[in-house]
């Protein structure tokens, strides 16, 4: 801990860039803590403090925007990677969704507070086409009230840091040891949580097969696309027919799926999590038979490109015209 502190004090302008750039990456590095400390350092004047917060923000700036333009790049298929990868997937993409909805370049200073989201706000602002001096603005803002809020509390409480670094360092390895195992159980308590929230037993899943045969009898049922708007503004992904109703919405439109004498809905998130707990919210009150398409939107995309795909040279071989 006194090897960090030196570091800190030596180079806490670089500490402070790597560790803040590398936690807007995505990387697993804290970096609030770093900040607090160093404002703690800066009020000692060991640091200067406007050297730390320039290093803060453009560390921000520089990790967010590669994830920006990733998503200028690659749209929509960077979030569900990021999202997919999250301890939290479901969450994540509702999260992510329901702030740039509502808030649009503001949501990139409310997502560097809500863990899960910070990631993905960058990358979608991206995929959405919002210009480069915009994101520019946004985020230059953004990262100062964050890095400001995490600097300043380390410059208010300056004294009670040094008591609570100088323990640390007496602590030492048992502090390390207690903290990775901390660590263990939260990221064994969520996967747990995950793999029951994956859970669908009590749901009936239709496949794709077996929906497009639905679909071409002309049954009369009602596919419901859970995605938000945002989302199928900058996913060229559908399906055609589907009625777009995102989660959140669901109940105040109960009556109008009432009508319905079968229902399918789907999303785009991993293993069904979403159109599950939709099913389970619709069943609940008592509408028609529910059904989630198994596999969403990628199943019937990949669907789709299977059945178009040219036929093997050995079939056309066998079955010659």
């Amino acid at each position: 801990m006194n090897d960090l502190i030196a570091l800190l004090s030596a180079q806490g302008a670089v500490v402070v860039f790597l560790a803040t750039a590398a936690t807007r990456l995505g990387a697993p590095v804290p970096a609030a803590p770093f900040l607090v400390v160093a404002g703690g350092l800066a009020a000692g004047g060991q640091l200067s403090f406007g050297v730390v917060l320039l290093a803060a923000v453009l560390g921000n700036i520089v990790g967010d925007g590669a994830w920006f333009l990733a998503g200028r790049r690659w749209g929509y298929r960077v979030m569900r990677f990021l999202c997919r990868i999250s301890l939290s997937a479901d969450t994540c993409v509702r999260r992510s969704e329901s702030i740039l909805g509502r808030w649009g370049g503001l949501s990139l200073i409310a997502a560097k507070f809500v863990p899960g989201v910070s990631v993905v706000a960058p990358p979608m602002a991206g995929a959405l086409g919002m210009s480069n001096t915009r994101f520019i603005a946004y985020e230059t803002l953004a990262a100062l009230i964050w890095s400001l809020g995490f600097l300043g509390l380390g410059a208010m409480f300056h004294a009670a840091i040094q008591d609570v670094l100088a323990v640390m360092s007496s602590v030492g390895l048992t502090a390390t040891v207690v903290g990775a195992l901390l660590l263990a159980v939260f990221v064994g308590w969520r996967y747990r949580a995950r793999r029951i929230a994956r859970r669908g037993e009590d749901i009936e899943h239709i496949e794709v097969s077996a929906l497009r045969e639905a679909l071409d009898a002309g049954r009369r049922l009602t596919v419901v696309d859970l995605r938000s708007v945002e989302t199928r503004l900058i996913d060229e992904r559908v399906l055609p027919g589907a009625v777009g109703i995102t989660y959140g919405q669901l109940a105040d439109r109960l009556t109008e799926l009432q009508a319905a004498r079968e229902l399918v809905v789907f999303c785009d998130c991993p293993n069904d999590e979403t159109a599950i707990a939709a099913a389970r919210l619709l069943n609940q009150a008592g509408l028609p038979r529910v059904r989630v398409l198994a596999g969403g939107i990628a199943a019937w995309v990949a669907a789709d490109a299977l059945a178009s795909a040219p036929a093997p040279l050995a079939d056309v071989a066998a079955h010659p015209a």
